[in-house]
C-alpha cells in the first residue's frame, strides 16, 4: 500500500510504502555487485568526462559531437543510480564514486592529456584512498 509522507530533509512530500521485516538489509553479496555496479558507473562518467574535455577546447564547445556523446553518458549513468540507492546508503556510494572519480580522472589527465598531479594532489589521493578503507571497515 502506498502512502504520501512529508520528507522531513526536502520538506516535499513523496510516496512511500510500508517496509517489510528484513527489506532494505543488503546482503554481502547484493552489497558487492552494488559496488561493483557503482564503479562501473563510474567508469561511464569518466568516459563521459573524456568527451567532455575533449569539447572543451573546441570553438563552440556546446554544440560538437564531443559534448554531446559525453553528455549521453553522464545522462546513462542516472538509471544505475538510482538502482544503486536502493541497495547501498548515500555515505557510501558517495565515498566509492568519489574516489573512483578521483582516481579515473587522475590516471586519464595523464594518460589521455599530458597533465602532471601536484604533491598536494598526490597526498588528497593518498587520503580519498584512505577514506575508502575506512568506510570499507568501518561503514
Amino acid at each position: 500500500m502506498l502512502r504520501w509522507r512529508a520528507s522531513p530533509v526536502l520538506g516535499e512530500a513523496f510516496v512511500s510504502r510500508p517496509r517489510v521485516a528484513g527489506e532494505g538489509k543488503a546482503t554481502m553479496e547484493t552489497r558487492t555487485i552494488a559496488l561493483a555496479c557503482a564503479v562501473g558507473m563510474s567508469a561511464i562518467g569518466i568516459a563521459g568526462d573524456y568527451f567532455l574535455k575533449r569539447a572543451s577546447v573546441r570553438a563552440q564547445p556546446l554544440l560538437s559531437a564531443d559534448f554531446l556523446l559525453g553528455l549521453a553518458l553522464y545522462a546513462s549513468t542516472a538509471f544505475a543510480w538510482v538502482v544503486l540507492m536502493r541497495h547501498l546508503p548515500l555515505a557510501t556510494i558517495g565515498v566509492v564514486y568519489s574516489v573512483c572519480m578521483i582516481l579515473m580522472l587522475t590516471a586519464m589527465g595523464v594518460a589521455f592529456f599530458g597533465e602532471v598531479p601536484s604533491g598536494r594532489e598526490v597526498i588528497g589521493i593518498g587520503l580519498a584512498i584512505a577514506a575508502l578503507f575506512l568506510l570499507a571497515r568501518f561503514g
